[in-house]
């Protein structure tokens, strides 16, 4: 009996290592972690997800992300974790459409929507990326509000609704659809997200200079 329990308690660390082993085998979420990038749900698992884009609900008509996992440089996603505190406080929360998007993806979105007005125009110069979307500096977020039961909150527009509406300087619709994005705006602002005049759910962490474009793949569902 004593051998029996011995040997379950064996498997039972067994298995969980080998478990633990294969995260930390995921050669993708170790290069983005290397470059200084954290999972977002790994600070704050209350925070929710609806990555558009490894989904067909998007403007491409086509999942171009293998997985919707959301990735930020860790001082963004820190800061993000605090902008979910704040909203706690108030019975809501934050869902996240796009965060940390990789080059060769920018471009493709450059190539079916030229317009610098809703998308960053990537340029490379020998080969590297010079200039591109924050989100490929992983210093963008696309977000909206939640209520406490994780629904989502009226907005002014869909996500990626490119048109005058999605606007921040809109002032037609409901009501309180814009009373909502101006609740995220000032949350946002608070922790140092700054938003952008053409979509109401963009945001560019502060520091984004500093940080590199980067073209490393995301990483599959876990």
């Amino acid at each position: 009996m004593t051998f029996s329990r011995n040997m379950a308690a064996f498997l039972t660390l067994f298995l969980a290592f080998a478990a633990t082993a294969a995260l930390a085998a995921d050669p993708e979420t170790e290069a983005l972690e290397r470059a200084g990038l954290a999972e977002v749900t790994g600070l704050d698992p209350t925070i929710r997800l609806e990555m558009r884009y490894a989904t067909t609900n998007n403007f491409t008509g086509r999942a171009v992300y293998p997985s919707g996992r959301c990735f930020l440089r860790r001082e963004a996603a820190t800061r993000l974790v605090a902008v979910q505190a704040d909203l706690r406080a108030l019975g809501l929360g934050l869902v996240l459409y796009d965060c940390y998007r990789p080059f060769s993806v920018q471009k493709t979105f450059w190539e079916l929507t030229p317009d610098r007005g809703y998308v960053g125009r990537p340029v490379e110069r020998d080969g590297k990326p010079v200039s591109g979307s924050k989100h490929n500096r992983g210093m963008a977020v696309d977000a909206g509000l939640v209520d406490a039961s994780g629904a989502a909150l009226p907005m002014p527009t869909d996500f990626d609704d490119f048109s005058p509406r999605a606007a921040r300087s809109f002032q037609g619709g409901a009501p309180q659809a814009q009373a909502n994005s101006r609740l995220l705006a000032e949350v946002m602002a608070r922790h140092g997200f700054r938003p952008i005049s053409t979509e109401w759910w963009h945001f560019d962490a502060d520091g984004w200079r500093q940080c590199p474009l980067l073209d490393l793949p995301l990483p599959a569902a876990r």
